[in-house]
């Protein structure tokens, strides 16, 4: 495994795989602090081609003013064991100051489906996530780049850019990997308490609940049911309990029938928590003595 400190010398690194022939570079992006999510990326990048490429990179263009880049977490050492353990190719770990240079200006704007939840509650997030992934998509080069579902939002901004800027790159979510007790792994999971942790389960449990609900009105009864237990707990503040479109963002009607996303997002004590499920209403059956068309 190759680890490149330097854009000089991933690029001399990323020659060497062209070189030798291994033409399908799969990509993982990560901001490092790796567990078993970031594991299971890595091991379906492994199946999908001939090299896979991780970058380690805590990205400042994506968290706010009062959000937590200081304290992210930024275990280097550990997570360069993870992607040796896990048969990465080349790693790149760039620096703030190799990435953006003095004098920056351009950046990419995530457009009405990066202004929406999460792009409401931070804003400015998206843009500074699609503004890394393009420079990392540039450097990389690759023909197949992996993100998580548990980021759903960030998954469909990522492929809409790719088709807004004719990227030539397949942009592949994978599944959510979750915690015994349900609660969707995260790097920000370290910072919970034994008691936090219970509260932030029910952002899980809602979506379960929606889950198995058949019409949309149902949905939202069973998962509000489940965050009304919590909600005047002090170190529970929820943010949003949406129903979108998976594609567009925008919120679905009661009777909307066919495929829909479930997004939650919530702070926990000091930790901001995020997480989803796609669901996928039926159409009513026909009533009694119906005719049909």
């Amino acid at each position: 495994m190759i680890v490149a400190h330097t854009l000089s010398d991933f690029r001399k690194a990323r020659l060497g795989l062209d070189r030798a022939g291994r033409r399908r570079v799969v990509f993982v992006a990560t901001m490092g602090a790796l567990h078993a999510g970031h594991r299971e990326l890595i091991r379906s990048a492994r199946s999908r081609g001939d090299a896979v490429v991780v970058s380690i990179f805590v990205n400042p263009l994506q968290f706010g003013p009062n959000e937590d880049y200081a304290r992210y977490p930024r275990p280097l050492e550990d997570d360069l064991a993870v992607c040796e353990e896990e048969g990465v190719d080349l790693v790149l770990v760039p620096t703030v100051s190799d990435l953006y240079p003095a004098g920056r200006q351009v950046s990419v704007v995530a457009g009405t489906i990066g202004s929406v939840l999460e792009g409401s509650s931070r804003p400015g997030h998206f843009d500074g996530v699609l503004t890394v992934v393009l420079k990392l998509f540039n450097l990389v080069r690759p023909q197949v780049s992996l993100f998580g579902q548990k980021d759903a939002q960030q998954l469909a901004c990522v492929q809409r850019m790719v088709l807004d800027l004719n990227l030539d790159v397949e942009v592949v979510g994978a599944p959510t990997v979750r915690e015994p007790d349900g609660l969707a792994l995260s790097s920000r999971n370290v910072f919970l308490t034994p008691a936090e942790r219970s509260l932030a389960t029910s952002l899980s449990t809602a979506l379960e609940k929606a889950a198995v609900a058949d019409t949309v009105v149902a949905a939202r009864a069973a998962a509000n049911e489940v965050l009304d237990r919590v909600q005047f707990e002090p170190a529970f503040e929820l943010d949003y309990a949406a129903m979108v479109h998976p594609a567009s963002f925008t919120e679905i009607p009661d009777d909307h029938v066919g495929p829909a996303l479930m997004l939650v997002a919530a702070r926990v004590g000091t930790t901001r928590l995020i997480d989803n499920a796609y669901l996928d209403f039926p159409a009513p059956p026909h009533e009694h003595g119906e005719a049909f068309a």
